[in-house]
């Protein structure tokens, strides 16, 4: 199984996401992580995001940040979406009605209802603002991973 992570930028929120799941799930799934815009193409995820992740024993130092393309479309089973206006950008980029229902928010996934369905952006805070992402994208990995290994 192949799971693409998506946000603003992939400098934040989906290189956390991508982490967070890849040491969740066994080996046998890919995950990848994409933007929906090209600004921070080819850059590492921001300073925080890598911080935040090494002090909870995770390395994304090394991914680089990437608009998500036409062919993610085709090569990915699932695509998570880190808020609605993300959500509605990459809905309007699928194709058909097959691609279409490959794309999920994120926390809606993960069972998280009414105003918990976007993942904060944390660009503009601080390291805690990081921390309280990491947090959410942790718990609502939890439940995403139950739900794709059981």
């Amino acid at each position: 199984m192949k799971i693409l992570a998506v946000c603003l930028g992939n400098i934040c929120r989906s290189p956390l996401a991508e982490g967070i799941l890849k040491s969740k799930l066994p080996e046998n799934f890919t995950v990848d992580s994409a933007g929906t815009i090209s600004m921070h193409e080819g850059e590492h995820p921001d300073q925080r995001s890598i911080s935040t992740a090494q002090k909870h024993g995770l390395d994304i130092s090394k991914q680089r940040s990437r608009p998500i393309t036409a062919q993610d479309f085709e090569d990915f089973d699932l695509i998570y979406c880190m808020d609605l206006s993300v959500f509605e950008t990459v809905i309007s980029m699928a194709k058909n009605e097959n691609q279409r229902q490959k794309i999920v928010l994120y926390l809606e996934e993960a069972g998280f209802t009414g105003d918990q369905t976007d993942v904060p952006d944390p660009y503009w805070g601080d390291l805690s603002d990081f921390e309280n992402v990491y947090q959410i994208l942790d718990e609502a990995a939890d439940s995403i991973v139950a739900k794709l290994i059981s």
